[in-house]
């Protein structure tokens, strides 16, 4: 969420930034909540008025009052009256002027940094550098659903008469295969100084509405029916919540977290023949990895984030890639995203796996995330990005690890985490 300050003072620059992500519908906004924080600052001018001339007749009638002037400050009395009624009528303006520009403000897109490119949907996303040389193997790659069935790895038939579609039983080898990539991402990302935490899988509406755009909540969350809380959709969620007015010293900065959840998303739309099976579902785990800190160090850790998502794929000797999402791919709280996409080499092209983002200040502003710096208090910077969540990454590791036998061979960094378990047959 942006300040109104800055919306009022470069309103253009609102909104060409509106028109870089392709919204101009929105684009009325900015002129409407000008106009909205016009009249509020109009109201407080005036409450603010009448409040100095109360307190100014105050005085007034202690003072007739200590002359024996009772009729005369009776008089006075009816003025400090009229002027409360009047009070109470600006308050409950200003109040109602408050919702409407908040109710703006929450709509209108963050600013995008200048790097990142024009384009107005995933397909104009840019290609920054491959990590590993993409393979196919001679021998044909089956869809990842029949690669698991083969060692009675997963059952979607029953998942479907207990809960549906968009739901999977693991079993055997496969459900230990998932269970190791979690704990591997765990301690790969604990190694590189992150603090682990498992945080409350369900948060309430003012933190749902504090760390995404009305549009991603009306599209991702389940809400629980008769409460205050919605199931998560990752653990950003409520890894940034953690921090929800509150104020930080710098010398404690950065924090460094990484966080397993169960995550939930309705996942709605049609989805395309290549995202059946568990490439896109309502239920699944996921290493994730936050990080608040000093608004000019948020650069650097950005780098750093999808950095250490490229470095545990290629421990597991799967071929990635990272992609610039463009202005029409962010969404509205982001200011620069980052995809991490891995080889499958059955479909001979790379898909996503990981989304690394920095959302300046606009967590934290709906948040109250603060620090207490030398010049005085101002809002940190968030950033969030995918460490591992194995469906996806179930998918990359079995195709890039099948042998011509149908057997699948687990790569060194894994084989502690199976029990020593070099190949599943």
């Amino acid at each position: 969420m942006l300040d109104i300050k800055f919306v009022r003072e470069n309103p253009e620059i609102v909104k060409q930034n509106i028109k870089n992500k392709f919204q101009d519908q929105k684009l009325e906004l900015v002129d409407e909540v000008i106009a909205l924080d016009v009249q509020k600052r109009e109201a407080q001018q005036e409450a603010d008025s009448l409040r100095a001339a109360r307190n100014k007749l105050s005085k007034q009638i202690g003072a007739l009052m200590g002359q024996g002037k009772k009729e005369e400050a009776e008089e006075v009395k009816k003025q400090v009256a009229a002027q409360a009624d009047r009070l109470a009528d600006l308050s409950e303006k200003e109040k109602e002027l408050d919702e409407k520009i908040l109710k703006i403000m929450m709509t209108i897109p963050n600013i995008i940094d200048p790097s990142v490119p024009i384009g107005k949907d995933d397909s104009e996303n840019v290609e920054v550098q491959r990590y590993g040389e993409p393979v196919v193997p001679d021998f044909e790659i089956p869809y990842h659903t029949e690669i698991m069935e083969r060692f009675n790895g997963i059952d979607l038939d029953s998942a479907r008469k207990v809960a549906g579609n968009g739901f999977y039983y693991l079993m055997g080898d496969i459900a230990r295969l998932h269970s190791a990539v979690i704990s591997y991402a765990r301690d790969f990302m604990i190694g590189r100084g992150f603090t682990y935490c498992v945080p409350p899988f369900m948060i309430r509406s003012n933190v749902v509405t504090g760390v995404m755009s009305f549009a991603e909540m009306d599209a991702m969350m389940y809400k629980i029916e008769g409460e205050d809380l919605y199931l998560i959709g990752t653990s950003e969620h409520s890894m940034i919540g953690k921090f929800i007015d509150t104020i930080l010293q710098p010398e404690s900065l950065p924090r460094t977290l990484t966080s397993y959840s169960p995550c939930f998303r309705k996942e709605k739309g049609a989805h395309g023949l290549e995202e059946r099976g568990v490439y896109r579902i309502h239920q699944f785990e996921k290493q994730e990895m936050i990080v608040v800190c000093e608004p000019e160090d948020s650069p650097m850790w950005f780098n750093r984030l999808w950095q250490n998502t490229v470095d545990l794929f290629r421990s597991l000797d799967i071929p990635v890639r990272t992609l610039e999402c463009c202005s029409g791919d962010l969404a509205d709280l982001k200011v620069k995203s980052v995809d991490v996409e891995a080889w499958s080499p059955r479909q001979k092209k790379y898909f996503e796996v990981g989304s690394c983002s920095n959302l300046g200040d606009a967590q934290a502003r709906r948040l109250k995330i603060r620090i207490n710096g030398e010049k005085g208090k101002y809002f940190a910077h968030t950033l969030n990005n995918t460490v591992v969540a194995p469906p996806r990454m179930l998918i990359a590791f079995l195709e890039n690890n099948l042998n011509a036998d149908g057997s699948v061979s687990i790569p060194e960094a894994l084989q502690p985490y199976m029990g020593g378990q070099k190949v599943i047959k």
